[in-house]
């Protein structure tokens, strides 16, 4: 009996929680049964939550990882170490075709590292984003996995004058869109309303009223959150909005604790300022889709108002992502109080800026990365 040949597999790194939504499209299009490939689901553990993980992975339709390195939390050095030694193996028992890596995380350099050093080819999705500010972490490791990557897919035209500013060749650059959007798009029918996610919020006895509207708040960057001074600053700045308009603020557990550790609770307990835990993937798109605004210092949170054309005043100095700003909602303006005032006031008064949906974030971005895949896989591409 001749045994069939076993399609190229592509083993795919999740590490954090911006990696799942990244990931779910590829993975449906990686194991479809026409596209000749396999895909494996490899989950490092770089940011656990174990009911956290369990809803990402239920409400994406995410199969449960083929393998879990259980790495957990750490400085940023000992982390990327410890995925790298939990990595190889892996690699040494699954001798994959290719190492599919997505974002910026630890998670993303760590196992691109360790597999260009084996001789495995590695895929990069969402290559070329650059803010220019070397001093996040992030940037270092998007660099850095650029120059290390077979294959590049880029969100945005923007991304490949990077790649090829930095020396990266045409050849192994695709425009293929954006995932996060493919994922928006496919869950936007099962959004959960705000109105649901927020039914038990109260203060001072009274339950939250968002009939005249509402903002949404994150808030994790270290520049942010780590130096108590700024943080203070951007909570009063935050607090005065909110008499103006409630903001529900999903905490990140990091932001929580310096919260906590600068005394900050009580300024917020007296504020429209609405403190949740982390939300499910549904319950954060069901708080998009309805906001009349978002104030945020996420990278992929600026790409889902965009989509989903709903204002973003983003709480940085600079965007990796600036086709958000050029064509989307986005309003850069750091996080000095009163251009954060300004940009609120405006959009309350005007709407904000409409913007476009960038070219390719049509939810079909993952189709054109497994074809393109399939492609280079067989010597075709």
């Amino acid at each position: 009996m001749v045994r069939k040949p076993q399609p190229p597999q592509i083993l795919c790194v999740v590490g954090a929680r911006p990696n799942f939504m990244k990931i779910a499209p590829i993975m449906r299009g990686l194991n479809h049964p026409q596209t000749g490939l396999s895909g494996k689901l490899v989950h490092t553990g770089q940011h656990y939550d174990a009911a956290m993980k369990t809803t990402f992975f239920e409400q994406l339709h995410i199969p449960q990882p083929d393998i879990d390195l259980e790495v957990g939390s750490g400085t940023h050095a000992t982390q990327t170490a410890d995925i790298m030694k939990r990595f190889e193996p892996v690699l040494d028992e699954q001798r994959p075709h290719a190492v599919l890596v997505v974002g910026d995380v630890n998670s993303t350099i760590a196992c691109a590292l360790v597999a260009v050093k084996k001789g495995i080819p590695v895929i990069h999705v969402e290559a070329g984003l650059r803010s220019g500010d070397r001093t996040m972490p992030e940037e270092i490791n998007r660099v850095l996995t650029d120059q290390i990557s077979e294959l590049l897919f880029t969100t945005e035209k923007s991304a490949a004058d990077n790649l090829l500013r930095e020396g990266v060749d045409s050849d192994r650059i695709h425009f293929a869109g954006n995932v996060m959007i493919d994922t928006l798009r496919y869950n936007l029918a099962q959004a959960i309303p705000a109105m649901t996610t927020t039914s038990g919020l109260k203060k001072n006895g009274s339950r939250l009223d968002l009939s005249n509207g509402y903002g949404l708040l994150t808030l994790h960057r270290p520049a942010n959150v780590d130096h108590p001074e700024v943080l203070q600053n951007l909570l009063s700045a935050l607090v005065d909005i909110s008499r103006d308009i409630p903001l529900i603020f999903p905490v990140h557990p990091r932001t929580r604790q310096r919260i906590i550790d600068a005394g900050l609770e009580p300024m917020i307990a007296s504020s429209a300022l609405y403190m949740t835990g982390p939300l499910g993937y549904l319950e954060m798109l069901g708080m998009m889709k309805d906001a009349r605004l978002v104030l945020t210092d996420s990278g992929g949170i600026q790409e889902e108002t965009t989509a989903l054309g709903i204002p973003c005043v983003t709480l940085r100095e600079n965007t990796e992502r600036p086709i958000t700003v050029e064509q989307g909602t986005n309003t850069i303006v750091g996080n000095d109080p009163r251009a954060i005032h300004a940009c609120v006031a405006d959009i309350l008064s005007t709407g904000g800026k409409s913007g476009c949906i960038p070219e390719l974030w049509d939810g079909q971005a993952a189709e054109r990365i497994v074809e393109t895949i399939a492609l280079w896989s067989n010597g075709s591409l």
